[in-house]
């Protein structure tokens, strides 16, 4: 099977690290470009990225002595891929700039910035939870005049620990949702060696993440109407995001009042059998179970749970009934596969094998 060729842009951050990690023996991709800013421009990968490397694992051998193309310079990215991948570090203006510029020229996008979440026949998607809002691609098309080109987006990565366990109780209408997350250094695009001041520390704000983590749920859980993705009315969400001094891994204890309150049973078949079309079409990363569940009561832990189905799985712990709501839980997300860049391959997946990259 021939691999669709694909470029990352802003391939030297922390983000476009782990794409490149993900994509190293990718079935169905293969990397042929990379780019970033225009004073990485012309060096070879890891002469840009330096002691940069934020990872874990190491830089794959096969990208180390590819040559950065600058990110403006679209012609040439042209060249050498289908789609990109987009993860890069710029002003949100910028951003929905240079990514409208590449879907005018004919290369999908499929972005983990934030920039256009909110663009209205742009598609925010969880890939097991909304695949359906891909329809709107067509209309994005239309008002882009383009044939292929199109942005698709992942929501943010701190909505992953706890949107999937809704999603599943959707039958039981949560209508009033309290979570407060507690998110690693990494959503920040920082190692500790980078921000000492994090070791054993909290700092009880992260900016602008309270209101992506109260309204982004709704938008993936809204309806496409007119051509457009118009986002829903309930349930009511407030939140509070915490930087805690962890690696990765995004943890939510979450609070729900339900109209019909479910049974701990009900709710625990409910995640048990929740998947969606990743599952159905056996995805590379989707994971084999979505939401998994465990009975300890000292479950999910960031440094046993934050990983599994390589980071792609969510997993849900704690279930309790409330004296004020009528629920509670924990949840756990790794912020940077499932939350980044690994939901934006799956997001490619589908849409490859959906045929929207043809």
């Amino acid at each position: 099977m021939n691999k669709r060729p694909v470029g990352v842009i802003g391939a030297t951050g922390m983000v476009g690290q782990r794409f490149l990690t993900l994509l190293a023996d990718h079935p169905y991709f293969e990397v042929k470009a990379l780019a970033a800013s225009a004073r990485s421009a012309g060096k070879t990968y890891k002469e840009a990225v330096g002691s940069r490397w934020k990872l874990d694992t190491p830089m794959p051998e096969q990208f180390a002595d590819m040559t950065i193309i600058d990110a403006a310079n679209i012609e040439e990215m042209k060249k050498h891929c289908s789609f990109v991948f987009c993860a890069v570090d710029m002003k949100k203006e910028e951003i929905k700039a240079l990514e409208e510029a590449y879907a005018k020229a004919e290369i999908p996008v499929v972005s983990n910035n934030s920039a256009n979440r909110w663009t209205p026949d742009v598609p925010m998607v969880i890939p097991e939870i909304n695949d359906a809002h891909l329809e709107v691609i067509k209309d994005q098309r239309k008002r882009l005049g383009t044939k292929r080109g199109f942005i698709a987006v992942k929501p943010n990565c701190s909505i992953q620990s706890y949107v999937p366990a809704l999603s599943a109780l959707s039958e039981y209408e949560p209508y009033e949702v309290v979570a407060t997350t507690y998110q690693a250094i990494s959503g920040a695009g920082k190692t500790f060696k980078e921000w000492p001041e994090m070791i054993d520390n909290v700092i009880p704000f992260i900016g602008g993440e309270e209101e992506k983590s109260e309204q982004e749920p709704l938008r993936v859980w809204g309806k496409v109407e007119n051509g457009q993705i118009v986002k829903a009315a309930s349930p009511i969400i407030t939140t509070q995001c915490i930087r805690v001094p962890v690696t990765n891994g995004h943890t939510a204890a979450v609070f729900v009042k339900f109209r019909k309150k479910p049974t701990k049973e009900q709710i625990l078949k409910a995640w048990k059998e929740f998947s969606g079309k990743p599952q159905a079409l056996k995805l590379p990363h989707a994971p084999e179970q979505f939401i998994t569940y465990f009975e300890e009561d000292n479950r999910p832990q960031v440094n046993l749970d934050r990983d599994l189905y390589g980071g792609m799985g969510v997993s849900v712990g704690r279930l309790r009934e409330d004296t004020v709501y009528d629920w509670k839980f924990v949840g756990l997300s790794h912020n940077t596969l499932r939350g980044a860049a690994g939901g934006a391959v799956l997001i490619a997946e589908l849409l490859h094998r959906e045929g929207y990259f043809d």
